[in-house]
């Protein structure tokens, strides 16, 4: 992937440098740029983002000025992050923009391909893994999960006896200092952060003076809005704090991938999953679909929640295994399919989180 990629921006920018540096040139030319809020198409502020809440928030944030600028989301086909790969274009639109943010995940690891190649070194990256810092989490694996790392405990035991044979006199510092190195490996960090309202207003800050970076004529207006924005993520935060406090289930099981660990951490919620959110799996074992079905019995839940993907079997085999069977299955959306039809037809980050708001009521009798 990094070869075809580097191969791939190289051939595209060969073919474009000359008019890339004449717009360049011509740019800088002018009295008015892009920094002096110049009208010209040419000095559009160009912005590109992976996924929609990145798109969701930079819109926000600027407003009526959004319709000054050019904004991409590249995942604008209901792809999911985790098999998203770049196309020509995406690499081009990347290339010259002025503002590009990005998760930073694992999913993401094309990125730094093209960002070495990009024609615009000047532009403001936003890694957003980079701007949460310690508030990032690694996925877990809880009790009935299934998780793709998982060795076979003799072949883990063979293996580990064949290394005493062979490797007696190693140094026992350095096999310790290996065996960490193995597990910090194992560890994948949990990607979905934009799932946390807290995240959302410290990533949003971020934003903002980025943008207000780029265009300082316009920096009032974002940063009335961004006020305006955090006003509203902190209302709907104090609504799910309230949903949680009233609630007779502290408890949320899904049948299916899990990918909402930032959500019910910040509201001290218990959870089962059959996988990781960045599972690929799709088929669970009879294990886990017994394990999750007691558990629906155990605590007597009423609801099973899938995500907005899924096409619902696993749940409805949980189910089918329950002592009632009568479980309503309720979906929570992590918003990873969203398209660009759907925000024509007014879907947004707030109105997303609102819906999920609603689910959980239910989920949480």
């Amino acid at each position: 992937m990094k070869k075809s990629i580097m191969i791939i921006v190289a051939v595209m920018l060969m073919i474009g440098s000359l008019s890339a540096c004449s717009n360049a040139q011509n740019t800088n030319e002018k009295s008015g740029t892009i920094n002096g809020n110049s009208k010209d198409k040419n000095d559009r502020i160009k912005i590109v983002t992976t996924i929609f809440p990145e798109y969701d928030w930079v819109r926000t944030i600027m407003g009526q000025k959004a319709d000054e600028a050019d904004l991409t989301m590249l995942l604008d086909n209901g792809v999911d992050l985790h098999s998203y790969q770049p196309s020509i274009d995406d690499i081009l639109k990347i290339s010259t923009c002025d503002l590009f943010v990005y998760v930073g995940g694992e999913s993401d690891s094309w990125v730094k391909d093209a960002l070495n190649q990009a024609t615009n070194k000047n532009m403001e990256v936003i890694n957003l893994l980079e701007v949460l810092g310690d508030k990032v989490k690694n996925e877990e694996i809880v009790e009935g999960m299934e998780h793709e790392h998982e060795h076979g405990k003799d072949d883990h035991d063979e293996d580990h006896d064949h290394d005493e044979d062979e490797d007696h006199d190693h140094d026992e510092d350095e096999d310790h200092e290996h065996d960490d190195h193995d597990h910090e490996h194992e560890e994948e960090v949990d990607e979905h952060v934009w799932l946390s309202l807290n995240n959302t207003i410290t990533i949003c800050d971020e934003i903002t003076e980025r943008i207000k970076k780029i265009d300082p004529s316009g920096s009032d207006i974002y940063q009335a809005n961004v006020n305006t924005y955090k006003e509203k993520l902190l209302d709907l935060d104090a609504q799910y704090k309230l949903a949680v406090a009233e609630a007779n289930v502290k408890t949320l099981l899904f049948g299916d991938r899990f990918p909402f660990r930032y959500l019910t951490d910040d509201y001290g919620l218990k959870y089962f999953a059959a996988f990781t959110g960045c599972s690929a799996e799709t088929e669970a074992s009879f294990e886990t679909i017994i394990f999750l079905a007691g558990k629906v019995n155990e605590l007597g839940l009423k609801t099973i929640l899938t995500i907005e993907s899924s096409d619902g079997k696993i749940a409805e085999t949980i189910k089918s295994n329950t002592n009632t069977k009568d479980q309503k299955i309720l979906v929570l959306n992590s918003m990873q399919g969203i398209t660009s039809s759907d925000i024509k037809n007014g879907k947004s980050y707030l109105s997303v989180m609102t819906e999920n708001l609603n689910t959980l009521k239910e989920a949480l009798k």
